[in-house]
């Protein structure tokens, strides 16, 4: 996540506050696993940097989601490879 916020902050140079949360643990149906935030002085590089933040994390972080159904519990199937943070597309 570190990395990631370092890009971000050299593709907007102009960004105030940058926050990245992923949670851990068991969470519930429909419940919100990550949070991406960010501020700056004008809105278009404040959605910018957060889209670029929430899909750095999503092709970038091992994140392993392991599920749990009614009848045993298995990990997820909708794996990819992992790509590294300055190999993202420019721009967002």
């Amino acid at each position: 996540l570190a990395a990631i916020a370092a890009e971000a902050r050299a593709r907007w140079p102009v960004l105030g506050r940058l926050v990245m949360i992923h949670r851990t643990g068991t969470l519930g149906v429909g419940e919100c696993s990550v949070l991406v935030v960010a501020s700056a002085s004008h809105r278009p590089e404040a959605f910018a940097a957060a889209r670029f933040g929430i899909d750095a994390i999503k092709s970038t972080v091992p994140i392993w989601k392991r599920e749990t159904w009614a009848d045993g519990t298995d990990w997820a199937l909708c794996v990819h490879d992992l790509a590294e943070v300055h190999e993202l597309a420019e721009g967002g």
